[in-house]
């Protein structure tokens, strides 16, 4: 009687988990957290019903300019509803070395920077944060999978969640292109 006791007991704490474990799969990028480059929580649901560009940042790289065309974009569309989202990530020949302070500052410093930063992450290989993980995989993203090749590729999601575009590192993100994508995303209801 006792052994039957311990084994529906396990079965009913298997189904109890197996339950949870469906209710906390991740549906989009938003469906997560993530730590902030101040070190608190950052709940990414808060975004949801925004249109957000995902963008792997580092400090030392030749694109790093490109932060200046982010936080223009940022500034220009952000009361219409856009969020750029910089994530520093050393994976590209160790272009982003700094510290979360040290990246804040550099950022703040050299670009005015204004938009959400988190935590510095790796975003390919061992160790890749779930955000990327999602972003990547072709099971969550089969449209626009793949690893990320360099520093500032970009990742345009809707404001439903869905990844909607991405970008290669080349790509002016002040260019028509994803100024386009933004808008058209910006105008759905």
């Amino acid at each position: 009687m006792r052994f039957l006791s311990i084994v529906s007991l396990a079965a009913v704490v298997a189904t109890a988990v197996g339950a949870d474990n469906k209710e906390d799969k991740t549906l989009t990028p938003l469906d997560q957290k993530m730590t902030g480059i101040d070190g608190k929580e950052v709940d990414l649901s808060t975004y949801k019903g925004k249109v957000v560009l995902f963008v792997n940042v580092a400090s030392q790289c030749g694109y790093t300019p490109q932060y200046e065309g982010l936080q223009k974009l940022y500034e220009t569309h952000s009361k219409a509803g856009l969020v750029v989202i910089g994530v520093p990530a050393n994976d590209f020949g160790k272009q982003e070395p700094g510290t979360d302070d040290e990246i804040a500052k550099f950022c703040k410093t050299n670009y005015k920077v204004t938009f959400p930063m988190m935590s510095k992450v790796v975003v390919k290989g061992e160790g890749q944060c779930p955000l990327y993980k999602f972003l990547t995989s072709k099971e969550t993203n089969p449209k626009f999978a793949g690893e990320v090749k360099w520093n500032f590729e970009k990742f345009l999601i809707a404001k439903d969640g869905t990844v909607v575009g991405r970008y290669k590192t080349t790509v002016d993100p002040t260019g028509d292109e994803i100024v386009k994508a933004i808008k058209t995303e910006l105008e759905k209801k």
